[in-house]
């Protein structure tokens, strides 16, 4: 049996231990659910297909603009209700609550051990029922004010951020997710309902639960919360046009109280076709692929002391936008950013390790189970799939059939120089 049968054969057998409940309910509303027998505890997920990058849409035929923030500034208004904070409330529950935004959803979360359908109602009713007054949008203004400031401290932030605003002319993603004290001070009650209205209908979210749990009891708490019958729908229309011609800036440089340099290359690549999940994987793969810790250049440039650990690939992809990035901290960035490309026209006339690959590929595949060892992994990956439109078995299925010849044929097109960013932070 060569390798790619034996990683075939177990695939399949990954593929059926992931597997989750799945329904559809009247309303539009999709429920995972992941019972995990001998787990005490529950963990849920309750998220939107909206994001940072969400700036224009189409509202029963009426356009809204959004401003920069805006999913993020929801995102912490969600949690507010005339009756107090919703933290408050999971606090006298017992359980564990959190939330964030990202690029292209927004995500409302909770663990608990106990009391899991109020908890279930609380998660469900905080979220479905949105409540906004001038009063309350300003007091949040000055709270996310802080929240922003505390971002522009942060070196890794910054430099991201920093090779996004490189890379792209026009996209939202080269916008800080949380927005400017200037634009989200321009927010109405108005533009969060429609944000609401357009974006929060159930047909539009994901709960995933993982534990103790079944899906009967999932769906029960939808109906206790409004969200089991069907409802009119919305016509929502957006979409982000993916960028043409060169890129916005090749470099920049700026200072900030770091110990040494910290630098970034990212390269703009042509947006994923939807669905294009195997290009997304490969994609992925580059990093390591690349400067992975299984690589010689990793070990040439850890032994001559010009990177430290956390130097490494990653690799984002939203609608109109996808990029690869290399980032960490140097003495010498530029030497670093050489060896670098080289390294990458080296694999374009060379070839992919095919040893390498596969074990970038093993190495991948472990992590895609491993996301489903623990019960609050286990709902969100699961989640994070489904507004994909996908699940993790289609993942894993997908990484099965993936050759080096397909990472080969990537590399002819992939990390070309003319697409590269370079931005350098260096110590005040």
């Amino acid at each position: 049996m060569s390798d790619n049968e034996r990683f075939a054969a177990a695939q399949a057998r990954a593929a059926a231990a992931v597997s989750c409940e799945k329904v559809v309910l009247p309303s539009g509303l999709t429920v995972l659910c992941r019972t995990m027998p001998g787990y005490s505890s529950v963990h849920a997920i309750y998220a939107t297909a909206f994001g940072s990058i969400h700036r224009q849409f189409t509202l029963d035929g009426k356009p809204v603009t959004l401003p920069a923030g805006t999913a993020h500034f929801l995102e912490h208004k969600m949690c507010e209700t005339p009756q107090g904070d919703s933290f408050t409330f999971y606090a006298k529950t017992g359980a564990s609550a959190n939330a964030f935004t990202s690029y292209d959803r927004t995500c409302y979360i909770f663990s608990a051990t106990q009391k899991i359908d109020e908890n279930l109602d609380i998660l469900l009713g905080l979220v479905g029922k949105p409540w906004f007054t001038k009063a309350t949008i300003a007091k949040e203004q000055g709270i996310i004010g802080q929240e922003i400031k505390m971002y522009d401290d942060s070196p890794d932030w910054r430099l991201l951020n920093a090779l996004f605003r490189c890379l792209y002319t026009d996209h939202p993603l080269r916008d800080d997710i949380a927005g400017t004290v200037d634009s989200i001070a321009t927010l109405t009650p108005q533009l969060l309902y429609s944000c609401t209205r357009a974006f929060y209908a159930p047909s539009n979210m994901v709960l995933s639960v993982a534990g103790k749990i079944t899906l009967e009891q999932a769906v029960e708490a939808c109906k206790r919360n409004g969200l089991y019958r069907a409802r009119p729908a919305h016509e929502v229309v957006w979409d982000v046009p993916a960028e043409a011609g060169p890129i916005a800036r090749k470099e920049a440089r700026f200072t900030m109280p770091v110990n040494k340099p910290c630098f970034g290359v990212a390269y703009r690549e042509p947006p994923l076709a939807q669905g294009d999940l195997k290009r997304e994987l490969l994609l992925d793969m580059l990093g390591d692929l690349v400067v992975g810790g299984l690589t010689k250049l990793y070990r040439k440039l850890y032994d001559e002391a010009l990177v430290n650990p956390e130097f490494s690939g990653d690799f984002i992809a939203v609608r109109g936008a996808c990029a690869v990035a290399f980032t960490g901290e140097s003495e010498a960035p530029q030497r670093v950013t050489e060896m670098l490309q080289g390294e990458i026209e080296r694999m374009r006339t060379e070839g992919v390790d095919p040893e390498l690959f596969l074990l970038v590929k093993n190495q991948m595949y472990g992590e895609l189970l491993g996301d489903v060892e623990t019960v609050d992994d286990a709902a969100e990956e699961a989640a994070a799939a489904c507004l994909k439109g996908r699940t993790l078995a289609d993942e894993i299925a997908a990484l099965a059939e993936l050759t080096v010849e397909d990472a080969n044929a990537l590399m002819k097109t992939a990390l070309r120089e003319e697409n590269r960013a370079y931005v350098q932070i260096d110590p005040q």
